[in-house]
């Protein structure tokens, strides 16, 4: 369960991440109003997957989440340039993430 929590958690904050740039510097009340939301409900689900998960864990896996996220809605949603260079951060974003959920103790 903590893992599902922490996966929603990082989904969360690719919706913050995106509706913050949508509030173009919080002037828009709508975006404004889910970003705040997306973060509390990305930092609660967070938090409770902090019960069970390690801190570095949970933490790596969130923000990685989100960075990779931000990254595909940027490209797929905002026009973003796709690159090779940034290709491979994301993948090894990615192999990152994987290692460290192999390398860390199932709750």
């Amino acid at each position: 369960m903590a893992w599902l929590m922490l996966l929603i958690a990082g989904v969360l904050e690719v919706v913050w991440a995106f509706s913050m740039k949508q509030s173009e510097g919080f002037t828009r009340v709508v975006p404004k109003a889910i970003t705040l939301a997306a973060m509390i409900g990305s930092f609660a689900l967070l938090s409770l997957s902090m019960r069970t998960l390690p801190l570095g864990t949970a933490y790596v896996i969130w923000t990685g989440i989100g960075a990779v996220g931000a990254f595909v809605v940027g490209i797929v949603l905002l026009g973003e340039p796709l690159g090779a260079t940034r290709i491979l951060a994301a993948l090894l974003i990615v192999a990152g993430l994987v290692l460290m959920k192999v390398a860390s103790p199932q709750p």
